[in-house]
């Protein structure tokens, strides 16, 4: 009964994966990596696939191996929290609460992603 639903939540996070190709706010490697995972719990075949791809396996087989995130990967990532952080901001003028909790998360969610190993 699980291999079905893993199965679908796989091809799920590749189709969100995809999605953030075409756009800049949304990631295409955790996607893709999240993929992999549910393709390991689902189907050995789907997830040999994500790993030989050659866009998107060299950076999960690199997470998978050493929990490592690309310094491109790094710079893009923390300058879209800035950049959505800064439209959040101008765009939606939050209360000072709000404003603090999300520069909270993102600054934990960048301390997250400088601190793994470049390769």
């Amino acid at each position: 009964m699980r291999r079905p639903l893993y199965a679908a939540a796989g091809w799920l996070m590749v189709a969100l994966g995809l999605v953030g190709l075409v756009l800049p706010v949304m990631p295409t490697t955790i996607f893709m990596i999240l993929a992999a995972w549910f393709f390991s719990r689902s189907s050995p075949r789907f997830e040999a696939w994500l790993l030989e791809h050659r866009l998107f396996g060299p950076p999960i087989r690199q997470w998978r191996e050493r929990g490592a995130i690309p310094l491109p990967a790094k710079i893009f990532a923390v300058g879209s929290m800035v950049g959505g952080f800064a439209v959040f901001l101008f765009l939606t003028e939050p209360p000072l609460w709000l404003a603090a909790v999300v520069a909270a998360l993102l600054l934990a969610s960048a301390a997250f992603v400088v601190t793994r190993p470049n390769r």
